[in-house]
């Protein structure tokens, strides 16, 4: 497929002329992991860290007003699985908290490749069961969301809700997730690609897998998905996820459950995080809040 400099949405041609078609591959991974190691941001007030008996951290941010009895949120951070800290997304969840009016949990799950499959998702499902006993905190008006990796792990974390069937999320909130793991030969790279490719997707399934079967990890290969939460999914044409995300939302419309899709023409991965500011970027965090909004208000 070739791209030019019209196919990227108005608002980030000029930046996509400087953006690498991704950040991590097998040379770059371990500087990637260093760095964004220690680009730890400081604690932001409201905010606090509670270590669970697991030995997990969780960071809990806490509305100044509570606008949603009962309602929670748990956000997912990214990093393909492999790289990435709940500090990274504190503005984002300080933004949820504040706008919903509802706290918001963000867990730092064990990464790969020290820590592969089941690891990270039963951190998730720790959080979330550790967030439903919370004071204040209803169990039946939670919430889950996550963006690349974490949407990945948001929609395996409903998935796995569903079949131990002690917590019944309202909502899953999926922005570009990864939810299938690659197979067969390497996907033909698009010059549209930015911050993430096909490489480097399959680099960090490979890790996060280590010989797990794709089968029962990725949702996207899961048989059946009917009895999950209601979702949202949002992801731009330009992404190495689009075909699979859309195929999810498919995948869920067919079983039967509420799944509302959001394309964004001309945008790359991770585009709302390296240019918050751009319109397109602040409409696309405002359908996210929205969808979240509507959930807690049905239920």
């Amino acid at each position: 497929m070739s791209t030019t400099a019209e196919d990227f949405h108005p608002e980030l041609k000029r930046l996509a002329r400087v953006l690498p078609p991704a950040i991590v591959s097998r040379r770059t991974f371990p500087v990637m992991r260093r760095l964004t190691a220690l680009a730890q941001p400081g604690l932001p007030r409201g905010v606090g860290v509670q270590r669970l008996p697991s030995g997990l951290r969780v960071r809990l941010h806490r509305p100044e007003r509570a606008l949603r009895e009962g309602a929670a949120l748990l956000w997912i951070h990214g990093g393909g699985y492999v790289m990435g800290s709940a500090a990274q997304d504190d503005r984002l969840c300080r933004r949820f908290a504040r706008e919903l009016g509802v706290p918001v949990a963000s867990a730092d799950y064990r990464l790969a490749p020290e820590h592969p499959y089941p690891a990270a998702l039963e951190d998730c499902y720790e959080t979330l069961t550790w967030l439903a006993r919370q004071p204040g905190v209803d169990p039946e008006r939670i919430a889950i969301a996550g963006a690349s990796a974490g949407g990945g792990l948001a929609a395996a974390l409903a998935l796995l809700a569903r079949d131990r069937g002690e917590i019944a999320p309202v909502f899953q909130l999926l922005v570009y997730p990864m939810v299938q793991a690659p197979a067969g030969q390497p996907q033909a790279e698009s010059p549209g690609f930015r911050l993430w490719n096909h490489a480097a997707n399959r680099l960090g399934w490979q890790k996060y897998l280590s010989g797990a079967d794709p089968a029962q990890v990725a949702p996207l290969r899961r048989p059946d998905l009917s009895g999950v939460a209601p979702a949202w999914i949002g992801v731009g044409t330009l992404d190495p996820l689009h075909d699979e995300d859309v195929a999810y939302a498919d995948r869920l419309a067919e079983a039967a459950v509420p799944c509302e899709l959001e394309t964004v023409a001309g945008a790359f991965h991770g585009f709302d995080r390296i240019a918050p500011r751009a319109g397109v970027s602040v409409s696309f965090a405002r359908r996210q809040r929205e969808a979240l909004s509507h959930a807690f208000a049905r239920a």
